[in-house]
């Protein structure tokens, strides 16, 4: 399986930096987890594969590139972008993003092909698919309504958080799986940040390190994601403190095989 996220802040120069404003993975070229920066970071030849976007939650870092890429994309779909996410998630983007104040409601617009965008109800510890990935969605612990995913293609397994603080359900399902092969989990802020992440529901190194006392596989890859840009390098310096039983931080731009 091939994960790669996507860049989405520019250095002076021009070049991607390493700090990360927005949220988006391609998956497999033809499957974006999250649309942060899904209309600026994502290659042509991911423009052209990509009709299947799944959505953790419905913050601003999480969804800000989906109006633009169907917006792209408007005229030569022929089929339309299918966004998978919960009810909640559904409802938020109808009701605060296309709405036709911030932007069209492409939902209930056509082109000469058909529908623009579709929408697919997920629901908690549900699987279902998205092209030739598995997928179940488990609540995570953040200030909205939110999901991990385990994401599965038939020889790999990947687990992700998205945005979450402490959990315990995530962790009963990992635990439950007879293999995994790669785990990726948010650490937003520094631990001098510790009451700003409790207040917004994040992790910090110190509580990362307690969350990973409760996954039980000690050889699983662990990446950590999400990071806030303005703490990026406190945050590596304190990850990189706990030694061996720190995660990696995922690079940005990179393409990952697991």
């Amino acid at each position: 399986m091939k994960f790669r996220l996507l860049p989405s802040t520019f250095e002076s120069d021009g070049t991607a930096s390493s700090r990360q404003h927005f949220s988006c993975f391609v998956i497999d070229g033809c499957v974006a987890l999250d649309a942060g920066s899904l209309a600026n970071g994502v290659t042509p030849s991911e423009r052209a594969k990509i009709r299947d976007v799944v959505q953790t939650h419905a913050h601003l870092d999480h969804i800000a590139g989906l109006p633009l890429f169907v917006d792209d994309l408007f005229p030569t779909l022929t089929e339309p972008v299918r966004v998978h996410a919960t009810r909640e998630v559904i409802d938020v983007l109808e009701t605060h993003i296309f709405n036709w104040s911030v932007y069209p409601r492409f939902s209930e617009l056509k082109n000469q092909f058909g529908s623009i965008i579709e929408y697919r109800e997920i629901a908690h510890d549900a699987d279902f698919r998205v092209r030739h990935l598995e997928m179940r969605p488990i609540p995570v612990n953040h200030k909205v309504p939110s999901s991990g995913f385990l994401i599965q293609d038939g020889r790999t397994t990947i687990a992700i958080t998205g945005d979450t603080a402490e959990m315990d359900e995530f962790w009963d399902v990992v635990n439950s799986l007879e293999n995994l092969d790669a785990l990726l989990i948010e650490c937003a802020f520094p631990d001098e940040f510790e009451d700003l992440s409790t207040i917004s529901h994040h992790l910090t190194p110190a509580k990362l390190k307690r969350e990973l006392e409760k996954l039980h596989r000690a050889t699983c890859p662990v990446f950590a994601i999400n990071i806030k840009p303005s703490y990026r390098d406190a945050v590596a310096r304190q990850l990189a403190a706990l030694g061996a039983v720190g995660p990696q931080i995922l690079e940005i731009g990179k393409q990952y095989s697991f």
